[in-house]
């Protein structure tokens, strides 16, 4: 504003000075404008950027949480493949308890057999002892 005043006292040898200074005004008054204007955006991205700052806080607690959850599973699994090998060891001797039974049942069936046949022998002989027996009077 002062070179305003400058040029105007200058007269017709200040007029030049007058435009330069005019468009220097201006050039002032835009440049005022675009400062305004970057302070607005700064501000916005620093708002965007503490959102931004937040949403990825939430997002590394969440998978936190997340990681948490996946150790429990991984603890419960390791617990069912324990409790499975338990079973099958359980289900092996299970399996030979039921193989001895069949053998001992097996057994007692030949020996039943054996006894079956012994006893017809007996019953054979008893009779033979009985006729034998009868000969004789007492």
């Amino acid at each position: 504003m002062n070179a305003a005043v400058e040029a105007a006292r200058a007269g017709e040898h200040g007029k030049g000075f007058a435009v330069v200074a005019s468009e220097v005004r201006a050039l002032a008054q835009r440049s005022a404008g675009a400062v305004k204007e970057i302070e607005v955006l700064i501000a916005e991205s620093a708002a965007k950027v503490s959102h931004g700052y937040k949403i990825a806080e939430e997002a590394s607690s969440t998978m936190g949480g997340i990681v948490e959850q996946v150790s429990r599973v991984n603890a419960i699994v390791d617990e069912i493949g324990v409790a499975s090998r338990e079973q099958a060891s359980g289900i092996e001797q299970v399996n030979s308890a039921v193989m001895l039974i069949g053998e001992a049942t097996q057994q007692n069936a030949a020996l039943v057999g054996e006894a079956e046949h012994s006893t017809a022998e007996l019953r054979d002989q008893a009779e033979r002892l009985a006729r034998v027996v009868s000969m004789f009077r007492v």
